[in-house]
């Protein structure tokens, strides 16, 4: 094969993989205007939600405009905090004056609702609408120890990443 065969093949190569991660984004995309959440899909990291959900499962949301009720299990955002967070709704209040609707949150496995518990922000009592993420409507058990063990050894993230790329290299079709 010469110079213009390699650098065909080389461009067929890439072509294929701009194909594959467009698609990949593509549904990411659809999935999210689907389910009207920024973040369609979440990993449990911690077994705060044991034993309903353990850590390694993954959970899909979906966020409507149907009022939250005592009991919901929503993922939520905490100013301060990177990675979004999964618990019971233990409480509704609606502030007399504004007619807003707040939220008191729990993790089922935790001692503490989450204003004790350190999981809201510094002087936080509430969630309000703004931060959730959504709610759960399923999970697939398991599935996510490949996210948790990735961010928690990223040399194993690293090391996937380069034998993929390895293989799209040296792949012919």
């Amino acid at each position: 094969m010469g110079f213009s065969g390699k650098a065909i093949e080389l461009a067929r190569q890439a072509t294929s993989l701009g194909v594959l991660v467009s698609s990949v984004l593509i549904m990411w995309k659809l999935w999210t205007l689907l389910s009207g959440s920024d973040s369609p899909v979440v990993v449990v990291l911690t077994g705060s939600m044991e034993p309903g959900f353990k850590r390694g499962d993954i959970l899909f949301l979906h966020l409507n405009k149907s009022p939250i009720r005592s009991g919901d299990i929503v993922v939520f955002n905490v100013d301060g905090r990177d990675i979004p967070i999964v618990h019971r709704v233990v409480m509704v209040h609606e502030q007399r004056d504004t007619g807003e609707i707040n939220f008191l949150t729990k993790g089922d496995n935790n001692p503490y609702d989450d204003r004790y518990g350190g999981i809201y922000a510094n002087g936080q009592l509430w969630l309000q609408q703004r931060d959730v993420i959504g709610r759960i409507i399923g999970f697939l058990p398991y599935v996510g120890w490949a996210t948790i063990i990735m961010i928690e050894k990223p040399i194993i993230k690293y090391l996937l990443i380069g034998i993929l790329s390895l293989l799209v290299i040296s792949s012919k079709e």
